[in-house]
């Protein structure tokens, strides 16, 4: 559901890196909304959406791990003026890499289009709402990697900062969908969805685990998940079974999908997993499960300088 620049090959093309995934509550349905390309690549990475990728949403409505319904985006190259022709296509059943979809909306990226059947759309750049302080962040991933407890003494909860990620700039790709559309698939209204990002000539970007589909999550990744998790509560102290509870984690985390209930508000939080919205701390919520302690990185939504709005997109677009 969030990371950035997490692999070497992420950081090969920046317009194929999903940095953060959301699912909430819109005005008038669901909305799936995806952040890539993020602007602490530097300077020289491209910019924008990959002319030669498709840009997906996938819901599975049955909890299988395979999709019953995915929205489809692809665009063309950028203009003088920096904007790119965009297509929505949905595509419904199992197999949607053989399926060419329904066309559903035609625009070009900075302007909102009202699509067939009550779809609406809108991809471009965008401000990143993400926060999270980078030195918390460090020390964590130290800690899994050596299997020990989070260092954080040279650390203070009064010095922490949104940085860079308070003025990082992504470029988002924000669809809201009747919610008819997801009870089709869903009668219960209860969905597990995922972003994705594919090139039609190289396959998916990304590593292994960017690359795997959510039903082989488990089998793939669930006994290292469980491992590292187990080394840093053991260090910790917190679970008299640190071998069983690693478990039970790597089985919540895994498959990689965000549940959501169809019609409700989203909230990612320490006992509800319920999609994401734009202002969730799931870092605080993520590093606190993964140790079994709690754990903050003393920053809020209130550290973020450009904010979520209450209308479509919704996503802090750039002036």
């Amino acid at each position: 559901m969030s990371h950035h620049l997490d692999c070497p090959q992420a950081r090969a093309d920046v317009r194929l890196d999903i940095t953060d995934y959301y699912v909430f509550r819109g005005q008038a349905g669901t909305v799936f909304a995806v952040n890539v390309d993020p602007s602490i690549a530097g300077p020289d990475a491209p910019r924008g959406f990959h002319p030669e990728a498709r840009y997906e949403f996938r819901i599975d409505g049955d909890h299988d791990q395979i999709p019953e319904l995915t929205y489809r985006l692809a665009f063309g190259p950028a203009d003088q003026a920096g904007r790119q022709a965009v297509e929505l296509r949905r595509l419904t059943g199992q197999d949607a890499d053989a399926d060419p979809g329904q066309v559903l909306a035609l625009g070009r990226t900075g302007t909102a289009v009202d699509g067939a059947e009550g779809v609406k759309l809108w991809a471009g750049p965008a401000h990143d709402p993400f926060f999270l302080d980078g030195d918390v962040l460090h020390a964590v991933g130290d800690a899994f990697h050596a299997g020990t407890r989070v260092d954080l003494s040279g650390w203070s909860p009064a010095a922490a900062k949104n940085a860079p990620f308070g003025l990082d700039e992504v470029y988002s790709i924000v669809l809201e969908v009747p919610d008819a559309d997801l009870l089709a698939v869903a009668p219960d209204g209860r969905i597990d969805s995922w972003a994705l990002t594919v090139l039609a000539t190289d396959g998916q970007l990304g590593n292994q685990l960017n690359t795997a589909t959510p039903a082989e999550d488990r089998k793939l990744f669930g006994d290292r998940f469980a491992q590292a998790i187990a080394k840093v509560v053991s260090a910790y102290g917190t679970a008299a079974d640190p071998e069983l509870y690693g478990r039970a984690v790597a089985d919540k985390l895994l498959p990689n999908v965000l549940p959501y209930t169809v019609g409700t508000q989203a909230v990612f939080g320490y006992g509800l997993w319920n999609g994401r919205s734009l202002t969730d701390s799931a870092p605080d919520v993520m590093f606190s499960l993964a140790t079994n302690t709690a754990l903050s990185t003393a920053v809020t939504k209130e550290s973020v300088p450009f904010k979520p709005a209450g209308t479509f997109p919704y996503v802090p677009v750039t002036s």
